[in-house]
């Protein structure tokens, strides 16, 4: 069974789109990498990009409306990855996290909150440098979701 892995590469750092193009070689599985901005991508059958306009969320709505059932979707973005999941797809953020119907409307309530402090002037600092730890469990669980297609 084939399925694509789609990125939401405006924001997916470097190092993990290199880690999804060495596994769309290694696996000959279809990798697309949806942004705002044309992207860079190594010459490969296996590797596309697609430019979408500069409005808000408009890669996250391109990407939803591409994903099928089984599907993997590369992103940080928790309201994505809920829609993701939605639709009977797979939600994988780059720090190696799978994101669950179980624990999506946890993470949820968090953003939302995390965002309210912010409105009210709160800061809250951004999320964590990337580091090779992450790396690694983003390079394992991809690894595993692979495996078991």
């Amino acid at each position: 069974m084939s399925f694509t892995i789609w990125v939401d590469a405006d924001a997916c750092p470097t190092v993990i789109k290199e880690i999804l193009y060495r596994a769309a070689e290694r696996k000959k599985l279809p990798l697309v990498l949806i942004a705002n901005q044309p992207l860079r991508t190594p010459p490969s059958p296996y590797i596309s990009s697609l430019v979408v306009s500069k409005g808000f969320d408009e890669a996250d709505n391109e990407i939803v409306r591409r994903t099928a059932p089984g599907d993997l979707v590369i992103t940080a973005d928790i309201p994505l990855a809920a829609e993701v999941l939605e639709k009977g797809g797979l939600a994988l953020n780059p720090r190696g996290e799978l994101y669950s119907t179980d624990t999506i409307k946890q993470k949820l309530t968090m953003r939302d909150f995390m965002e309210t402090l912010r409105a009210s002037g709160i800061q809250s600092g951004g999320p964590a440098t990337l580091n090779q730890g992450d790396r690694q469990a983003f390079a394992n669980q991809l690894d595993k979701i692979l495996q078991q297609h």
